[in-house]
């Protein structure tokens, strides 16, 4: 394939709210620049950017992918992002490699919860930016309510280009606001255009949209607002010259019309991209004279072919069997198979230019975020922050041959996810995978299923409460055992109180005089802290106490650690008698954006999972609710929230601290904890 110099190269992430038609926009921009052979369609499954197989099951975008189209001599890359809020995190991975952003609007629903926050992704990385307004073919499909709903949101500077002609199922063509030209389509999909008159009946409002375009334009250039007020009007060639300023300089946010169902609007799309958007080379200084290095945005584990690693040229030139040093890991890294991916295909190419974005397979040591650089002129770019995941499940293997694969199996979809954890909880002993939502974690199991044949069960993860104190104690906590030969004697005095939360532990020796042996004073402290980890209520870690250790007496033959760490344990459980244990919670930070009249219905959700509501704020159309939540009564909750907002809201969570857990709850766990046999009836003399 043709090799592109990076002033020629057009980096545009489509990005925008689930099912507002991104995969099939791509289809039709692939189709109509001759990249593909026919238009392939969502709901059948053969799409060139939507491959995977649990995206074609679900018809669905789970993770970024790439293609690119070649029009006007240029090269678009297209990367077609997810929309769903628990997939988000590719999507702005995906956008700290782009240039710039189609941001697609549903033509029926206008702007929706991920739309604002792929606009807030595009401010973060500093992202021209163009509005697509799709699905205008569509029955209750609005241009006019669309728009309003897009300067609704943010603000007038999201200006039409162009309008429809037709509406819902007459949707058939497109006005141009900018050189005042008229394109109908056929509706076999071919994506071309044909010149026509614009339609007399829209003579007038065309007029009125042009020169609210022209007044735009000029409003952020002082050259060319002066030749406005001279002229009342700007030729076609300043009026193009200076809105590819504006998108540049991110002052205009042009919208144009689609529908990527029936291929009407692709090319000027396509056009639009090549023509406004800016080059990487334009938005950053990148040199092909510079030592290469290139920044590696994309993993994919693929059981066939190996890791395949996305990237972008930061500088220089990347070629073919050349090297380059992995800057986190030092290890020298050969690019045997470059080239520029279509889809799952990756077609080779000799060399890739600053700016471009590319693809290598079967590297050793490389994974998202890696920098690879030249070793004569090292480099690391920074990592994209992502939020931490938001559950965790709690996951085991349905056999044993299951069991022996599952651990190499999950690390190898790691590399590809940086919005999953994988990790044992040394509480609870269990394996838990983590991620942004329970379709998040569904979907890594099923890729474990058929990717490598590995069986694993979810279960709702068991909650880590703790242990705590309220009150304070003073005990003498003695061991004497007697038997042939030496004995055993250990005898301690202490003093327990509680600390302030998030303070552990806390061990003080006052002890004077050789009452206690130096050498048998940390046996004591080992003792109470075996004991604490043990619990005393329910079986789980006794935690932010301070145990004063003032006096004791021991024997000079009987003597031991071991002595002195079993009278420690005593002692803990004769403080606990008298200290009121108490149960603590995890309490998780919790944040829901959602249409703003699903708030009532929010909020009262949260004050029946035992929620405080911490704050709400309004941006737009979205509400923002945020609540301090225990964690036990969010196990649920990502489920719940699809029912009460048809899937529209998403939330974030993340620890916080732990609070008390009210007695009726309490009494509870420690019954559960008492049938399972466990606290302080498994704490027993060994």
């Amino acid at each position: 394939m043709k090799v592109y110099e990076g002033i020629d190269v057009r980096n545009v992430a489509l990005v925008g709210h689930g099912h507002a038609g991104k995969t099939s926009l791509a289809a039709g921009l692939l189709y109509t620049s001759g990249a593909t052979n026919r238009l392939t369609r969502v709901d059948e499954g053969n799409t060139i950017t939507d491959f995977e197989d649990e995206e074609i099951a679900r018809k669905i975008t789970v993770t970024t992918s790439a293609a690119f189209a070649e029009w006007s001599k240029r090269k678009i890359n297209l990367l077609d992002t997810p929309g769903f809020n628990i997939f988000m995190i590719d999507t702005k991975t995906a956008m700290a490699a782009a240039d710039s952003a189609l941001v697609v609007v549903d033509g029926v629903a206008g702007v929706e919860v991920q739309t604002e926050r792929v606009w807030g992704y595009a401010d973060e990385f500093e992202l021209p930016r163009a509005v697509v307004i799709n699905k205008l073919d569509r029955e209750r499909s609005s241009f006019s309510r669309a728009l309003e709903s897009v300067q609704n949101a943010f603000g007038r500077a999201a200006v039409p280009v162009e309008i429809p002609i037709g509406s819902e199922r007459d949707f058939r063509g497109v006005i141009d606001l900018i050189a005042m030209k008229a394109y109908e389509y056929d509706n076999d999909g071919n994506g071309k255009a044909r010149e026509v008159p614009i339609p007399e009946h829209m003579q007038s409002s065309s007029d009125n949209w042009h020169a609210a375009l022209v007044e735009m334009i000029a409003e952020g250039n002082d050259a060319l607002m002066e030749e406005f007020f001279e002229q009342g009007t700007l030729p076609v060639e300043h009026l193009v010259d200076g809105l590819r300023a504006a998108v540049r300089e991110r002052r205009l946010f042009p919208v144009l019309c689609v529908s990527a169902q029936r291929n009407v609007g692709s090319d000027r799309v396509l056009d639009f991209c090549a023509e406004y958007f800016p080059s990487p080379v334009e938005r950053s200084e990148m040199s092909d004279k510079e030592a290469p290095a290139a920044f590696v945005y994309k993993t994919i584990a693929d059981p066939f072919a190996g890791r395949v690693t996305y990237f972008k040229v930061m500088r220089g030139v990347v070629r073919n069997d050349g090297h380059l040093i992995n800057s986190r890991s030092g290890v020298d890294e050969r690019l045997a198979h470059v080239g520029c991916l279509m889809g799952k295909t990756l077609q080779p190419v000799p060399e890739l230019h600053a700016g471009d974005l590319g693809a290598v397979a079967k590297l050793r040591d490389t994974l998202t975020w890696d920098t690879l650089a030249d070793k004569s002129a090292p480099i690391a770019y920074p990592k994209v922050e992502v939020p931490e995941p938001s559950i965790a499940y709690a996951i085991s293997a349905k056999t044993r041959n299951d069991e022996d694969k599952m651990g190499n199996a999950i690390h190898k979809i790691l590399e590809e996810d940086p919005a999953l954890r994988f990790y044992r909880d040394p509480q609870t002993k269990e394996f838990l995978l983590a991620g942004n939502g329970q379709q998040h974690i569904e979907v890594v199991c099923s890729k474990l299923r058929k990717r490598y044949h590995v069986d694993v069960e979810l279960h709702a993860p068991k909650i880590p409460y703790r242990e705590t104190i309220r009150g304070r104690a003073d005990v003498h906590g003695r061991h004497k055992k007697q038997t042939g030969g030496h004995g055993q004697f250990g005898d301690c005095k202490i003093r327990v109180e509680p600390l302030e939360r998030g303070a552990k532990f806390q061990f003080s020796n006052e002890i004077f005089g050789g009452a206690i042996p130096r050498q048998f004073v940390p046996a004591v402290e080992k003792g109470i802290l075996e004991a604490a980890e043990r619990g005393y209520l329910a079986g789980y870690p006794m935690v932010d106490f301070k145990v004063v250790l003032y006096d004791g007496s021991y024997h000079d033959v009987d003597s031991n650690e071991m002595s002195f760490k079993m009278a420690g344990r005593k002692a803990f459980r004769l403080a606990m008698e008298q200290a009121k244990p108490a149960l603590l919670e995890p309490v998780m930070r919790v944040e829901v954006q959602a249409p703003v009249e699903y708030a009532g219905d929010l909020m009262g959700d949260m004050n029946s999972r035992r929620g405080r509501i911490a704050g709400m704020d309004v941006k737009g159309s979205t509400q923002v609710i945020k609540a301090m939540v225990p964690m036990s009564e969010m196990l649920t909750y990502q489920n719940d929230l699809i029912s009460m907002t048809q899937g529209r809201a998403s939330f974030s969570m993340e620890f916080d601290h732990y609070d008390f857990v009210p007695g009726m709850q309490a009494e509870k766990v420690i019954a559960a904890a008492k049938a399972a046999g466990v606290g302080v009836a498994a704490d027993e003399d060994e």
